[in-house]
């Protein structure tokens, strides 16, 4: 089934798709590995250790937490895509602990190529997915620009001394995955058809809200969420920050419907292959190539990666003391 609006294919006017359009972790890190240090008291979570989000204390145990996403479009209905673009924005709030308050829409968009009626359509999927969390979307910032792009900047509150964080993580924690893997490969086969993937679609307008409210009610203390850098990038920042290893049980895993026919049809995003690249020779792997390019696969409004286990969610592996590898693959 291809879907369209008004003649159009959104994904066709974006030379990437989605969070696999994110700059390789590798040449990330170099960037930000020149900048200085955050040292302001009030500093809670800074560039260190690649967390999802700045949080600063504002007063007693109160923190802000402040984020920013923006990304082309990931499917073709420019309603949808305004959908996942905020629930991915939400998502960096959600992954440290906090309660989003406050949003800004971020749009770029070629105005010579594409009607303004149907930025229109990307917007309203925005306030839609705010709306649901009760946020309040409270404006934002546009420009003209040769590809769309749509994002949310994204202010929230937390508890100071109950943020989830990549560096509070400690050996012998499960890890938990709240959402199916496999939304890389189905965005890239999306973007190749016309194809429509309606799962694939609910799990990235999904908000991480009651996943983030899980991990608070059982003493979590560290997580991520899993987007452009796939479970084996996020999961090795985890460890890096902590100091740990993690031993990954591949079988446990969750996939959606449809993404390792879609590897194997060749729907291979290539921020998927970079994210490998950059993280293997990080990995101790027991499982052939095919299985590690799932785990690294780029995703869109991915769940969270928790240190801790979740009612509901499955356990996909465990934390260990620091060995000479970050992540071992079973």
């Amino acid at each position: 089934m291809t879907t369209t609006y008004s003649g159009l294919r959104l994904t066709q006017h974006a030379s990437g798709g989605g969070c696999a359009c994110k700059v390789p972790p590798g040449e990330l890190d170099r960037v930000l590995g020149t900048l200085p240090a955050g040292t302001h008291p009030d500093l809670l979570v800074g560039l260190d250790n690649g967390d999802d989000g700045a949080a600063v204390r504002i007063e007693g145990n109160r923190a802000i937490i402040a984020t920013t996403d923006f990304f082309t479009p990931v499917v073709d209905d420019p309603y949808d895509w305004g959908r996942i673009a905020a629930a991915n924005a939400l998502s960096d709030v959600y992954a440290m602990g906090g309660t989003p308050l406050v949003a800004l829409n971020l749009l770029c968009w070629p105005r010579d190529r594409i009607p303004f009626d149907v930025a229109a359509e990307v917007l309203r999927g925005g306030a839609a997915t705010c709306a649901e969390a009760g946020t309040i979307l409270g404006g934002g910032h546009s420009i003209d620009d040769p590809e769309p792009k749509y994002g949310q900047a994204v202010t929230g509150i937390a508890e100071a001394d109950r943020l989830l964080r990549n560096d509070a993580a400690r050996p012998g924690l499960p890890l938990t995955l709240t959402k199916p893997l496999g939304l890389g490969v189905l965005n890239n086969r999306h973007k190749a058809t016309g194809e429509r993937f309606d799962e694939a679609i609910e799990v990235m307008t999904t908000l991480n809200r009651d996943a983030s409210a899980a991990a608070l009610a059982a003493g979590v203390r560290a997580a991520t969420d899993v987007t452009g850098f796939g479970l084996l990038g996020h999961l090795h920042k985890l460890t890096q920050a902590s100091g740990l290893s993690a031993v990954l049980d591949a079988a446990a895993v969750p996939y959606l419907e449809g993404a390792r026919q879609s590897l194997a049809d060749g729907y291979l995003p290539g921020g998927s292959r970079r994210n490998l690249d950059w993280v293997r020779p990080h990995l101790q792997a027991g499982v052939d190539e095919d299985e590690l390019i799932l785990l690294a696969d780029a995703q869109t409004s991915g769940g969270l990666l928790v240190a801790g286990e979740l009612p509901g969610h499955p356990v996909i592996g465990e934390l260990v003391g620091a060995q000479d590898w970050s992540v071992r693959v079973r």
